[in-house]
């Protein structure tokens, strides 16, 4: 048997003897399940996401509870593990499946492909993992496995790279046993063929891997090529606090960053504070308590926050409406809120 011919009964073997089996999410592996761990573990550690898909499945157990659901608790839910648009597509394909196809995931990929949030990977390791379809992944766990067993030598994010490593998963994909080769291949990666510290001489796959060879295996992947430095944009949140204790929130519009969660009035960097807060809501400002600035960094750019606390007079004349609302701090820190805008309300209440 060749290389080639040897690597899933090699991964499979491994897997038997040292593969992760104890996961929340690998108890009753029905497409439902399997599709929130996945959409979860996308950019989130899977230590960081075991207690929030156990909060998430007590709550939406089925497909039709997280259709059901609204927005703002589903949002809620996933405060605290960031890149919101998963949770907002979660509840929009939620919706298509009780609605469209009777509250049954699609047979195919490329069925599953239709839903929104899902692409060909995720969709793959749903049907594998739930019903043994025989379905390759290439997420980037894979990724790092396959590139550095063949030593490839070009950026895998090129799309010619990224075709023939396609071509590389589907010809390993075994015909049986699917669901626990897709899950060793994951574990592989995440275990043992890790980013910076690959640890080779436990792998199954070590002999023939083309990357060990060379003496440096982690400079397989071959990196993305160096970009401009990421751009810094900054501005102010506002904790508006009333007589009474409570605090302002604001519904962010549905698209552009933390888009449809709560958050704070925001300001550019360079308004000044209590002369727009005071136009704005028609109310006098009777203090102002600067807190601490930090940076939040996005995919994209960094994000320089001044936040300040701001106590107001006439709260009525700033009207609750669908973009404003006034909360008790601690009924606002239960809301889906952004992890830094939940840093700040916090310390604006202490």
């Amino acid at each position: 048997m060749t290389p080639v011919d040897n690597f899933a009964p090699r991964v499979l073997a491994w897997f038997d003897e040292h593969g992760r089996k104890n996961l929340p999410w690998q108890a009753n592996k029905t497409p439902y399940r399997v599709w929130i761990s996945e959409i979860m573990l996308q950019q989130t550690q899977v230590t960081t996401v075991i207690p929030f898909y156990h909060k998430f499945m007590a709550s939406f157990p089925t497909v039709e509870a997280l259709a059901a659901a609204e927005q703002d608790e589903v949002l809620a839910h996933w405060s605290g593990l960031g890149y919101y648009a998963r949770a907002r597509n979660l509840h929009k394909a939620a919706k298509m499946l009780v609605d469209g196809f009777d509250s049954e995931f699609p047979q195919t990929v490329e069925g599953v492909c239709e839903l929104p949030g899902i692409g060909r990977s995720t969709a793959a390791a749903i049907l594998s993992i739930s019903r043994g379809v025989q379905a390759a992944i290439l997420d980037g766990n894979v990724k790092r496995v396959v590139a550095r067993f063949h030593a490839v030598p070009t950026w895998p994010g090129e799309k010619k790279t990224e075709n023939a490593l396609w071509d590389l998963v589907d010809h390993y994909m075994p015909s049986e046993r699917c669901g626990e080769y897709t899950q060793a291949m994951m574990d592989l990666g995440a275990t043992l063929c890790t980013r910076s510290k690959p640890q080779c001489l436990l792998c199954p796959l070590q002999t023939d891997c083309q990357a060990r060879l060379t003496q440096d295996p982690t400079q397989f992947p071959v990196r993305k090529p160096k970009k401009a430095p990421k751009p810094v944009k900054s501005l102010q949140l506002l904790v508006l606090m009333n007589a009474q204790g409570q605090c302002l929130l604001e519904k962010r519009p549905q698209t552009g960053i933390w888009g449809g969660l709560w958050s704070l009035p925001e300001l550019a960097s360079d308004e000044p504070l209590v002369l727009h807060i005071e136009q704005r809501f028609a109310t006098q400002v009777t203090a102002v308590t600067p807190l601490s600035s930090f940076r939040h960094t996005f995919s994209h750019y960094h994000l320089d926050i001044a936040p300040s606390r701001l106590h107001i007079a006439d709260t009525h004349l700033v009207l609750e409406s669908d973009k404003y609302q006034w909360f008790d701090p601690q009924d606002a820190l239960a809301q889906g809120l952004p992890a830094p805008v939940r840093t700040i309300v916090t310390l604006a209440i202490l």
